[in-house]
C-alpha cells in the first residue's frame, strides 16, 4: 500500500481542526474510520503523526515534519488539477458512476446529444470518491447517492442535483424460506445470517446497522462482500442481503419489499460548475430521471411496490 493524495489530505484535516472528532467530521467519515485510516497512515510512513492532548491532537516532531510537506505538495497538486484544464476543444466527457441503474440511459442521451464527444467512464464503490473527482475536474459527470443522515457533502464548486429517492429492498435466494412472503420485517430479516459490504466512506453499512439498532436489532453479518461474491454468496443461501429497489433481477433471486419500508437510498448527479453540463443542468437531470424510470422495471418486485405506494408518496421524483 502507497501513500495517497487523500492521505495527505486527511493528515492536514486533523491537524488543523485539532480533533480527531471535528476532522472526522469535516471528512464525513466515523471517528473509528478515521482514527483506522491514521494508524494505516503512520504505519505506511513508519512513525506517530499525532499524539493526544487534553484539547485534542497534536503533531508529533515527525508529524510536523509530514504536515510541512504535505502543505507543500497538495496547492502544487492543486494547481495542476485546475490550472491545467483540458481545453475546450477537448470533446471527452468523463463519466463516473457507483453502483446505479442510471448510468446506461444516461450513456444512451449523451451519445444522441453530443454525438461528437468521446464517452469515457469509471466506476467507484464509494460516492464520495467520485464527488472528489468531479471536484478535482477530473470528471465532467458522476452518479451518486446517499442515504437519510448520512447525505453527500461537496465543495462551492460541485453541483449535487437530486434525482430520485426509492426504498431499499431484501434479497435472498429463491428458495429461501423469506422468498415465500410479499415483504418481510426488520425482525424477521435480523433473524438471518447476513451478507454485506465492508465498511466504506459513504457509511452505507452503518446507515444499516443504524436502522436495525433503532429497531431494537441487530445484522448477524456473517460474511463481508461486495459485487459478483456478495452474489453468489446470496444465491448460495449464505445469508440475506439489502439492495436498491431497482435491483436487476437475476435467476434464482427473491428481491422482496421490507414492511415500513424503514430504509431508503437517494440517487444523484454531481458535476463541476465549471463543465459542459452546467448549461444544460435541467436536460441532463431530466434524461437522468427518464433513465430511472427505465430501471425501475428491472424486477418485478418494484413495480407492484409502486403500484400499492403512489398515493402515499411511493418513489420520490426529486
Amino acid at each position: 500500500m502507497e501513500v495517497e493524495i487523500r492521505h495527505l489530505r486527511i493528515i492536514c484535516a486533523i491537524a488543523e481542526s485539532g480533533s480527531l472528532t471535528r476532522a472526522a467530521k469535516t471528512l464525513r467519515l466515523s471517528q473509528p474510520g478515521l482514527t483506522a485510516q491514521l494508524r494505516r497512515i503512520e504505519t505506511m510512513l513508519g512513525g506517530t503523526l499525532f499524539e493526544r492532548a487534553p484539547q485534542g491532537v497534536r503533531p508529533t516532531a515527525f508529524g510536523e515534519l509530514v504536515l510541512a510537506r504535505s502543505r507543500a505538495v497538495l496547492p502544487a497538486i492543486d494547481d495542476l488539477v485546475f490550472g491545467l484544464r483540458a481545453p475546450a476543444q477537448n470533446r471527452t466527457l468523463r463519466i463516473g458512476t457507483v453502483n446505479a441503474p442510471l448510468l446506461t440511459g444516461l450513456l444512451t442521451w449523451l451519445d444522441a446529444a453530443h454525438p461528437e464527444a468521446l464517452v469515457t467512464t469509471v466506476t467507484r464503490g464509494a460516492a464520495t470518491r467520485l464527488v472528489e473527482l468531479v471536484e478535482a475536474a477530473q470528471l465532467e459527470l458522476a452518479v451518486v447517492g446517499d442515504c437519510p443522515g448520512y447525505e453527500l457533502a461537496a465543495g462551492p464548486s460541485v453541483v449535487l442535483r437530486p434525482v430520485a429517492t426509492e426504498p431499499v429492498f431484501a434479497m435472498m435466494a429463491v428458495g429461501h424460506p423469506l422468498a415465500a412472503k410479499t415483504e418481510v420485517t426488520l425482525a424477521e430479516l435480523a433473524a438471518e445470517d447476513w451478507i454485506a459490504p465492508p465498511p466504506d466512506d459513504d457509511r452505507i453499512r452503518e446507515y444499516w446497522t443504524t436502522i436495525f439498532h433503532d429497531a431494537g436489532l441487530a445484522m448477524r453479518v456473517r460474511h463481508e462482500a461486495e459485487g459478483t461474491v456478495l452474489l453468489d454468496l446470496v444465491l448460495a443461501r449464505r445469508g440475506v442481503s439489502l439492495c436498491q429497489a431497482t435491483f436487476r433481477q437475476v435467476p434464482g433471486l427473491a428481491i422482496r419489499p421490507i414492511a415500513g419500508d424503514p430504509l431508503w437510498y437517494r440517487h444523484l448527479l454531481a458535476w463541476h460548475r465549471d463543465a459542459p453540463f452546467a448549461a444544460a443542468a435541467a436536460e441532463v437531470v431530466e434524461h437522468a430521471r427518464h433513465a430511472y424510470d427505465e430501471a425501475s422495471r428491472r424486477n418485478d418486485a418494484y413495480p407492484a411496490w409502486l403500484a400499492g405506494h403512489t398515493a402515499a408518496g411511493g418513489m420520490r421524483r426529486e
